[in-house]
């Protein structure tokens, strides 16, 4: 299911109505196609679910690329990792407002979400940059990447905070400290 049109419309009543409100009907009448046209087009809520799945996996993929291969320490790397979950979330707020499960939904098709975040923990730990607040970088990865994630969602979607500031005093408050020195 690639067709723009339902994919946008999608979005649109997902971000007016949630998951419950999301039907064909809906999602035809938004793009401002017949109920049938849309069938045609290859359109049922499953196949626009999966796509919305599709396309926030690709995006976070190509977002989270660069504090992965980039120069610098771990540290600095996290910070752009969370800039970048940051840019994603936005991109897909309309999804990610509709259910908390959206990223455990796409997880099912095999990525995880939490693994940069714990690549750069164990970076960290290892360039002297980063502690992990547990000790486990898998597990101080999930607990990071829901610290972030979620309060951006919430004070963007429900708050309608700035995206700027947001990401400021987001960044400020969950943003691993370095190791005390000694």
């Amino acid at each position: 299911m690639r067709d723009p049109r339902l994919l946008t419309a999608a979005v649109a009543v997902l971000a007016r109505t949630g998951w419950d409100g999301l039907t064909m009907d809906a999602v035809a009448e938004e793009a401002g196609l017949s109920r049938v046209t849309a069938w045609r087009l290859g359109a049922s809520r499953e196949a626009l679910v999966s796509s919305l799945l599709q396309r926030l996996e690709d995006d976070y993929r190509r977002a989270l690329w660069p504090a992965l291969t980039g120069t610098g320490s771990a540290r600095d790397r996290m910070g752009v990792a969370l800039l970048a979950l940051f840019d994603v979330a936005e991109g897909h707020l309309p999804l990610l407002m509709a259910s908390d499960q959206v990223f455990h939904k796409a997880s099912q098709s095999g990525i995880n979400f939490n693994e940069p975040f714990a690549r750069l923990f164990r970076d960290g730990l290892e360039d002297g940059s980063l502690t992990c607040p547990g000790d486990d970088a898998d597990q101080s990865a999930d607990l990071l990447f829901n610290t972030a994630c979620w309060p951006y969602v919430h004070l963007r979607g429900r708050h309608q905070w700035d995206r700027e500031r947001v990401r400021r005093q987001l960044s400020a408050m969950v943003l691993p400290r370095p190791p005390a020195p000694g």
